[in-house]
């Protein structure tokens, strides 16, 4: 049994000028101690995706299908449960610790509120045991630093407390939603080592949320992309990289930029992402396609299963995508 069985998750805002469908019958699975990465221009559904299994969604937002965690449908606890859950089970690190983490209190209040109230520990072991875990992440002199406020701290070392507090209480799951943006190229490199020493270290399985396809090439087990709030295409990233099979795939993979390439023209994907309240009637992508088909703008396509565990939405017959 799968750790994470996301099923056709479905994921609605209701505004003023109507309901956005954010994600549309999603579906993927994590094993334990995996890593996937789930990647995708900005608005395809990556975020609230995870907002949705975590019970995060905006007070606007409802989500219905099914996340499935070790057996346990997330969607249908009550808050209380939910609370539970993400405290012991599932953590998740935001892309601003400085959003996440609170400007008025000190890191050892905040860490030892954590295991005060999920596990017991008096506020003395607590502070304690954060202060470990500090160390764990590799922040210099824990100790003394761990009575300092938010602040005080470098981006680069907010987003390392922010992943000691999600480990805090040693979760099966972390969800990492763009936990590398706002940091220098010195400094992600750091905190996705740190992630893989946690992997490796705690068996902890992660799903990574990024735009960052060199990350995602040197990190991650499985990648799934997602545009318009659908997949577009999953497998195993180094044959997701090698062989891309969809068209979007490919126009994402030619927009990172490389020093091997001989012409210095930055390549993109032409028109703009999806009006998420008026999504096409087939393909979300068809409008920018250079590839579409007659029917692509109206039928949706069908989850195609090919290879070694891979999966696409495409009407584009495989052979002429990966051509």
């Amino acid at each position: 049994m799968a750790l994470l069985d996301v099923q056709d998750l479905n994921v609605v805002f209701q505004t003023a000028d109507g309901p956005v469908h954010a994600v549309n019958g999603l579906s993927f699975q994590i094993d334990k101690g995996e890593t996937l990465a789930i990647v995708g221009e900005s608005g395809s559904g990556k975020s609230q995706t995870a907002f949705a299994a975590m019970g995060l969604l905006a007070q606007n937002g409802a989500a219905n299908g099914k996340v499935a965690f070790d057996g346990t449908d997330l969607l249908s606890l009550s808050p209380r449960q939910m609370n539970k859950m993400r405290a012991e089970k599932v953590a998740m690190i935001f892309q601003d610790p400085m959003t996440s983490l609170n400007p008025y209190m000190r890191i050892s209040d905040q860490m030892a509120e954590v295991l005060t109230q999920h596990k017991g520990m008096s506020k003395r072991a607590a502070i304690a045991e954060a202060t470990k875990m500090l160390d764990a992440v590799r922040i210099p002199d824990a100790a003394a630093r761990i009575t300092m406020y938010p602040h005080e701290f470098s981006g680069g070392m907010r987003q390392r407390i922010m992943i000691a507090m999600a480990l805090l209480c040693q979760p099966q799951l972390l969800i990492a939603d763009e936990p590398t943006t706002a940091l220098d190229v010195t400094v992600q490199a750091q905190i996705m080592d740190l992630l893989g020493d946690i992997r490796r270290d705690f068996g902890t399985a992660i799903v990574l949320i990024t735009h960052d396809l060199g990350i995602v090439a040197d990190f991650c087990d499985r990648t799934l992309v997602m545009y318009g709030g659908q997949v577009m295409e999953e497998g195993a990233t180094t044959d997701v990289f090698a062989e891309p099979a969809h068209p979007y795939t490919k126009g994402l993979l030619r927009a990172v930029p490389r020093i091997d390439r001989d012409d210095d023209v930055l390549q993109t994907i032409s028109g703009e992402p999806p009006d998420m309240s008026r999504l096409p009637a087939g393909c979300p992508f068809s409008p920018r396609c250079d590839v579409a088909l007659d029917h692509c703008a109206v039928q949706r396509p069908a989850k195609e299963h090919f290879g070694a565990d891979r999966r696409r939405a495409c009407h584009k017959p495989l052979a002429e995508v990966t051509s």
